[in-house]
């Protein structure tokens, strides 16, 4: 929880936690169409306020004859974003299917934006980044010599080829992103969890702390939950290290002691509690990257279906109760809002002082529908999910957390703590600004008035 910190929040910092090393761990243009189209069918970036029928039909033309989904419901998927109480719904999500004009093929993505325009941001790599993608050749398995039993990543021509794919989509959405004046990226950016099914092999792209799971079936045919992806947080080893060796800071604050943030090396701005993330232009040259992290699963018949979601589900919820929700909906089509909810739900009871973040949840089916739990949903609830209960119990200490979320810190005053492990200061030639620093000064400015 909390993306980033913003100086609005109108609390003194009194000193930061420092990250030790042994801590745990193509179109080259904005999409207006598909934009303008779905602005006029939406409301808040994907949240439905009509009936059901409306809801299933809110569907786009995408590149080489895709269908474009930005909310709702189809055979495989469910879609639902819900606006927490921090403000205009940041968090954005699509579903492409038929994905390079190749039947069956989806592509899925849910992007959670963070900073004053952290929702603008996200949107516009939501509407992007899937035709870089799926420009020029999409990669066809026909094409390539594939050892038909590679189930992992190594010698897999397959991802290999939608690993590179991934790497320069990914760098040329930041780029183009970068070079967009009308939207503000030096202080504001977004995740991007996002994936491509094509048969039976999926490649999942993170960027970020949202996160992917997979429910599949053990040896004794029960459902499991299995993550896909990573969660880039700052405080993981090897990105700290990168940050470090960039002369980036990594700290936690004093009353967010497990938030682990990245900071400008002479400025305590902005708090990014990811390490990697498009746009955030101030940290770019100081650790922070856009480069994903790609996987690679070969998808079997024990596999049921993926969950995508912004951290705002994660932070309340386990991977397993996550599947078992899925699995227990009455309709597919209600999956994804079922899930929403309960993460609401559960933020209440967790982290009564805290405002709810925003949560958007993709749900992806590989079969045709069939029951997946013999349990009603009424006795999953009460079963694991049953968070009066927990918060009426005599042990149970609720997390008092007033962190609002917002996501970053703008000219914070800080209270530095001496550590040799973290880069501090600046010599003589780091004082300097960057190229980088320079172009978005202007921006750095507008972003601190917002």
């Amino acid at each position: 929880m909390g993306a980033c910190c913003t100086c609005q929040r109108g609390q003194k910092l009194e000193g930061k936690n420092h990250h030790h090393h042994n801590h745990s761990h193509n179109h080259n243009h904005h999409n207006n169409n598909h934009h303008s189209y779905f602005e006029e069918k939406n409301n808040n970036n994907g949240e439905h306020k009509g009936g059901e029928d409306d809801y299933q039909s809110i569907v786009g033309r995408g590149d080489l004859g895709a269908n474009v989904r930005l909310c709702g419901f189809s055979k495989f998927v469910s879609m639902y974003s819900q606006q927490g109480k921090k403000g205009i719904n940041q968090d954005a999500m699509t579903v492409w299917e038929n994905f390079g004009g190749q039947k069956g093929m989806f592509f899925c993505g849910v992007f959670d934006g963070h900073g004053p325009s952290g929702h603008k941001v996200a949107r516009y790599v939501r509407d992007s980044l899937p035709s870089k993608l799926s420009s020029s050749n999409v990669i066809s398995t026909n094409d390539i010599r594939c050892n038909a039993e590679k189930d992992d990543e190594s010698d897999n021509p397959v991802f290999d080829a939608w690993k590179d794919k991934f790497i320069k989509s990914f760098k040329e959405m930041d780029e183009e992103l970068e070079g967009d004046g009308s939207i503000e990226s030096y202080c504001s950016g977004t995740t991007a969890v996002t994936l491509v099914k094509q048969g039976e092999h999926l490649i999942v792209g993170n960027l970020g702390d949202s996160r992917a799971i997979i429910c599949t079936r053990d040896d004794k045919n029960e459902l499991v939950a299995k993550q896909l992806t990573v969660d880039l947080k700052p405080n993981l080893p090897a990105e700290y290290e990168r940050i470090k060796s960039c002369e980036g800071r990594v700290m936690a604050m004093e009353e967010e002691p497990n938030i682990y943030r990245v900071w400008m090396p002479d400025q305590d701005c902005p708090g990014l509690a990811m390490a990697r993330a498009f746009g955030d232009f101030c940290l770019k040259d100081f650790g922070l990257i856009s480069v994903p992290e790609v996987y690679y699963r070969k998808l079997t018949e024990k596999d049921e279906f993926i969950v995508l979601a912004s951290d705002g589900l994660w932070d309340v919820l386990s991977n397993d109760e996550v599947i078992r929700i899925v699995a227990s909906a009455r309709k597919r089509s209600i999956a994804a809002r079922l899930v929403v909810h309960h993460a609401v739900r559960a933020w209440k009871y967790k982290y009564p002082c805290a405002k709810v973040d925003d949560c958007a949840v993709v749900c992806l089916f590989l079969k045709r529908q069939k029951p997946l739990l013999t349990k009603s949903l009424s006795e999953v609830t009460e079963l694991s999910l049953n968070y009066s209960e927990i918060a009426t119990s005599k042990n149970y200490s609720p997390n008092s957390k007033i962190d609002d979320g917002l996501d970053t810190l703008l000219n914070y005053q800080v209270k530095e703590e001496k550590d040799p492990n973290v880069a501090t200061g600046l010599n003589d030639d780091h004082k300097k600004s960057s190229s980088r620093h320079a172009r978005y000064l202007s921006r750095r400015k507008s972003a601190v008035n917002f």
